[in-house]
């Protein structure tokens, strides 16, 4: 009898236990549950971004993602980021983030380095300043510390440029970059960009027209500030190589316009030719020193394949279509220019 009560105690006992280890395992199947596979971020949208900036901390990392509301519960998520060591693995950069996360694949994202990159474009630069605060826009170095390396002459040096001609690393596209990108990873980035555009075949092209890839760059910048008609930029980068040849002056008004600074001006006058800079075309011989914007690739081109004619002068058209009278002689070429500030006078555009 007493063997039999035992063992209904027994059994008791362990159905209580069994009981008890099953509730136990459920409870710790849930709060795994929401600890690791719960969503815990919740942003009301499909995804967002989130910048980790270099340096950055794990506190820091926290803080930010309760501060944007998108974790929702810090203690699961800093209990699974300390058992996961993500303290110790903190990588900057740009992460996409999803709604409707986990703790686990949250951490999972921000531990691999996986980031979501940006598309960074320029074009239509005019200067170094303009260049290097568009780009700042997209990445996390600022604009001075690009400014900086662009005006050292030791690092443009590595790059077979000067300060003069530090813009031309930079070919006009869109290029896919990470967000936590240097000043310094920006140029190098820059300058295999740089040399898979100047090909062996452009490289050729430029050396049967007597130029290097800098001079053409620079001629480029001028004809990009003289028309915005793409079938006349061959003809005009044309008239550039003949004066060249025959030693006159180009005459560029927008290198005036670069030198005086003033990007507003629509009519180049005698006081803005009487500047002294090595910029201004109607004072010094040559090519200017530097580019006066940033060329685009078809640019470089149609001044890789100029127009070869007998055209050493042009001036925009009376009518104001854009583009440009050219002529052979000088006398032909007053014709065009006075019918030119006949149209500008008529229209009262003084400067």
């Amino acid at each position: 009898m007493a063997k039999r009560k035992n063992k209904a105690l027994l059994n008791k006992i362990l159905a209580l236990a069994g009981a008890l280890f099953l509730i136990g395992a459920l409870l710790a199947g849930y709060l795994a549950y929401v600890t690791i596979l719960k969503p815990n971020v919740h942003i009301g949208r499909e995804y967002t971004h989130f910048f980790i900036p270099t340096g950055s901390t794990f506190d820091d990392v926290k803080e930010a993602l309760l501060a944007e509301g998108i974790v929702e519960n810090e203690k699961t998520f800093q209990w699974l980021a300390e058992k996961k060591r993500y303290p110790n693995r903190v990588l900057p950069g740009r992460y996409r983030i999803y709604d409707d996360m986990g703790n686990n694949d949250l951490i999972n994202l921000l531990r691999s380095g996986v980031q979501d990159p940006v598309n960074v474009t320029f074009n239509n630069i005019r200067t170094k300043e303009q260049l290097a605060g568009v780009v700042a826009s997209y990445i996390e170095a600022d604009s001075l510390s690009i400014i900086t390396l662009l005006n050292d002459p030791e690092t443009m040096q590595q790059f077979d440029l000067t300060t003069e001609t530090a813009v031309l690393l930079f070919i006009p596209n869109t290029y896919e970059l990470f967000w936590n990108t240097s000043a310094r990873q920006l140029l190098d980035r820059m300058n295999r960009e740089h040399n898979a555009f100047w090909t062996r075949r452009r490289m050729q092209q430029a050396e049967k027209i007597g130029m290097t890839p800098i001079e053409v760059a620079i001629m480029a910048s001028i004809v990009r500030q003289e028309t915005s008609k793409k079938d006349e930029m061959a003809t005009i980068a044309g008239v550039y190589v003949n004066r060249i040849k025959r030693n006159i002056p180009l005459q560029a008004d927008p290198t005036v316009v670069f030198a005086v600074g003033d990007f507003s001006i629509n009519r180049v006058l005698n006081r803005h030719l009487a500047i002294d800079s090595p910029y201004n075309t109607y004072k010094y011989p040559g090519l200017p020193p530097g580019p006066i914007s940033l060329p685009e690739p078809y640019i470089i081109e149609a001044v890789l394949n100029y127009e070869d004619h007998e055209y050493v002068f042009f001036c925009a058209r009376d009518d104001f279509s854009g583009y440009h009278a050219f002529a052979k002689t000088y006398s032909e070429h007053l014709q065009n220019a006075r019918r030119y500030q006949r149209a500008l006078n008529e229209r009262r555009i003084m400067q």
